[in-house]
């Protein structure tokens, strides 16, 4: 019994089984690419930290996502120390609905966090606008603010 030429059809048809596959990927892939655009607030110091407020836009879908990260960088006499922060992180269309309000506690230390919010659909044109504030220990909010349009 001669194996080879079985083994050679098997070969030949998973070559051609993969070329169909990616001849017909960058159809795919263009029919289905929408760009995720970001817009944030400058950051801004609050509760001893820098933080930012960004909108993630991606078709008519906006999330907001708040940043914690350190003030400067740590000093070798004192390093970071863990700390808990209460965050609160909401989201509204100018002029018309809440998108929600999210409030939660989040551990740091010393790399930059990343607090996910509120998200929804917003018709193209809408201008929309989230708000985050922290809180720990000892210092009260000070909330930042990005306001951002989703495109057409």
């Amino acid at each position: 019994m001669n194996r080879r030429p079985t083994k050679a059809l098997t070969l030949l048809a998973a070559g051609l089984a993969t070329a169909g596959a990616l001849m017909a990927s960058p159809a795919q892939a263009a029919t289905s690419t929408t760009t995720a655009t970001e817009t944030c607030s400058p950051w801004s110091l609050q509760s001893g930290l820098m933080t930012q407020v960004c909108a993630s836009i991606t078709g008519g879908s906006v999330q907001f996502l708040g940043r914690v990260a350190l003030a400067g960088p740590p000093s070798p006499d004192f390093p970071p120390q863990q700390q808990e922060l209460a965050t609160t992180l909401s989201g509204q269309v100018v002029g018309g609905a809440s998108l929600g309000s999210t409030s939660q506690y989040v551990n740091f230390l010393a790399s930059t966090v990343t607090v996910n919010g509120p998200s929804g659909t917003v018709a193209c044109g809408s201008t929309v606008s989230g708000t985050f504030s922290v809180t720990k220990f000892g210092w009260g909010p000070s909330p930042v603010t990005v306001n951002a349009v989703v495109p057409c």
